[in-house]
């Protein structure tokens, strides 16, 4: 029996009154995420990734079409508190601190103060961070806050997982080491990922499907579905079928940018 996908959208399309006019942001975007995918989003500056993505959070509004998160519209959605969402920056508040920052919207929930603490404890030996609760963000190197902040959005334990870049700001070294311990966070808690990322290498390395987008306007040019066993080691970006999916998604790519200069 063929499960409901979580995420669905069909023939959605969004455009952006300016006052040079319409921008068209999104066109005929059609789309299914089961659940426990790890889907990354790729494609050029401007081609739709970080709009389709609000678009599912229920942060923007399409202009035509439609989209369900767990069979609910997206602001229904977000009332469930469905999905957790982490920004390109970690967003800490300075004055707080890394525990304060993961419990407040627990606190704007009316949780309990025994849970949450233990949602605070839990999460953070999530994201190894066991033991920085009382530091405040300007303790912490980037790569750490990034990790609070993933783990601020895993607090309320919502089944999906939306992510804009988190870690594009960071050095390929750190990178790296966050790839694996996301891989590892999703291997244990099995939430539905949705990822907006321009790096090749972290789509292929990260997803089990990967939606390659086309610019001007944003339009899904190619959905691959990953080989790649769930558990992957780093090095398994040496691995030929790594290297065989890369080469898809960079002529994906190409192939997107010429039919856009056609």
């Amino acid at each position: 029996m063929t499960q409901d996908p979580v995420i669905s959208a069909r023939a959605l399309d969004l455009t952006f009154q300016t006052n040079d006019g319409p921008v068209h942001a999104l066109r005929d975007v059609n789309l299914d995420i089961q659940k426990g995918d790890f889907v990354s989003f790729i494609g050029p500056s401007g081609c739709g990734k970080t709009t389709f993505l609000r678009c599912i959070a229920g942060l923007e509004t399409p202009t035509a079409g439609q989209i369900t998160v767990n069979g609910m519209s997206p602001d229904e959605a977000r009332r469930a508190r469905a999905y957790g969402y982490v920004f390109q920056a970690a967003g800490l508040y300075p004055w707080r601190t890394i525990g304060g920052n993961i419990r407040l919207p627990l606190e704007i929930m009316g949780f309990s103060k025994a849970e949450q603490r233990d949602r605070v404890a839990r999460v953070l030996d999530l994201v190894e961070l066991s033991g920085f609760d009382k530091k405040f963000p300007w303790q912490l190197s980037g790569g750490m806050q990034q990790r609070a902040s993933i783990a601020r959005a895993l607090a309320f334990d919502a089944d999906i997982l939306l992510m804009d870049e988190p870690f594009g700001a960071l050095d390929e070294i750190v990178r790296d080491h966050l790839n694996e311990q996301l891989l590892a966070l999703w291997g244990r808690t099995e939430k539905t990922i949705g990822f907006v990322t321009h790096s090749i290498p972290e789509a292929v390395y990260l997803s089990t499907k990967i939606v390659v987008m086309s610019p001007r306007p944003g339009r899904i040019s190619d959905v691959i579905e990953s080989p790649l066993p769930r558990e992957r080691p780093l090095d398994i970006r040496d691995s030929p079928e790594f290297i065989e999916i890369a080469h898809r998604v960079r002529d994906g790519l190409r192939a997107g940018h010429q039919d856009d200069a056609a």
